[in-house]
């Protein structure tokens, strides 16, 4: 099926499709806002169970935070994703560094997602870690997968920022075999 499309691509019967013009990036005034209620988007939008990771970048001290909005992107180039709050005070070491690495948390690994969670702690305090082979971003120890990573872009998206990595290298974490952690309705569960 997919040669067929690619044939009749190249046949040149197929109608001739422009790009739509690049919409501009601009700041969302308040009466444009949706009439949705942010206590109902949330309970609503908590019925989707994600996975949840811990984004690091090295630093003096390294910079870390829990994201829950985490996603894959892109094969060919490897790219990943993860939105981040603007007003993040973690985000702006990570930006610096211009690099990070996805910590997949296991089951396991709740009470560790809340202490990076947490602003203005010392995150890193007891946790174990090592650095990412290609960027040096700490490599969190008992986890499912890390993937270590370049910013490739940023893009705004509302009160978040959409941040785009360069896959640089990945693999299993020593949590292997653990279930994931997710977040499902506002708490943790086993996958």
């Amino acid at each position: 099926m997919a040669e067929a499309a690619v044939r009749y691509l190249r046949s040149g019967k197929a109608l001739s499709v422009e790009a739509l013009p690049r919409p501009e990036l601009r700041c969302v005034r308040e009466d444009e806002r949706a009439p949705v209620d942010p206590a109902g988007f949330r309970r609503v939008l908590g019925e989707f169970a994600t996975g949840v990771t811990v984004i690091t970048a090295p630093g003096t001290p390294p910079a870390g935070f829990a994201c829950q909005s985490f996603s894959a992107l892109s094969l060919d180039p490897p790219l990943v994703a993860f939105m981040v709050g603007r007003t993040s005070t973690t985000w702006p070491r990570i930006a610096q560094a211009g690099v990070f690495c996805v910590n997949v948390l296991s089951a396991q690994q709740g009470e560790l997602c809340r202490a990076f969670a947490v602003s203005g702690a010392d995150k890193f305090a007891g946790v174990a870690h090592d650095p990412a082979p290609a960027s040096g971003s700490p490599r969190l120890t008992g986890t499912l997968a890390w993937i270590d990573c370049t910013i490739h872009a940023v893009h705004t998206g509302g009160d978040h920022l959409i941040v785009v990595g360069r896959v640089d290298a990945l693999g299993p974490g020593d949590g292997d075999g653990e279930p994931p952690l997710l977040f499902h309705k506002g708490r943790f569960l086993q996958g």
